[in-house]
């Protein structure tokens, strides 16, 4: 299943991406074989997901979320938090 995610970096800063494996794509980053953004902001955390039908929209939200505003981004991790709680 495609997802979209969100990490957030070391330095406080977020990435944002798709994969079909979040698990395997949060260690590779982790790894240092993840973007070139991630790379040097080690380590980063899982902070946002959302699973899609299908690769294409994934990738289309992916391109909505990073034109977003930090205080948009943080407001998407904040729901993300307050779901896992509940």
């Amino acid at each position: 299943m495609p997802y979209t995610y969100m990490l957030q970096c070391s330095d406080g800063t977020y990435y944002t991406g798709w994969t079909v494996d979040l698990e395997v794509r949060l260690q590779a980053h982790n790894s240092g074989k993840g973007a070139r953004y991630t790379r040097c902001r080690l380590p980063v955390k899982l902070v946002y997901w959302e699973p899609h039908l299908n690769r294409s929209e994934a990738q289309q939200r992916e391109s909505i979320i990073r034109k977003l505003a930090r205080k948009q981004k943080e407001k998407l991790v904040e729901g993300m938090t307050a779901e896992i709680k509940e």
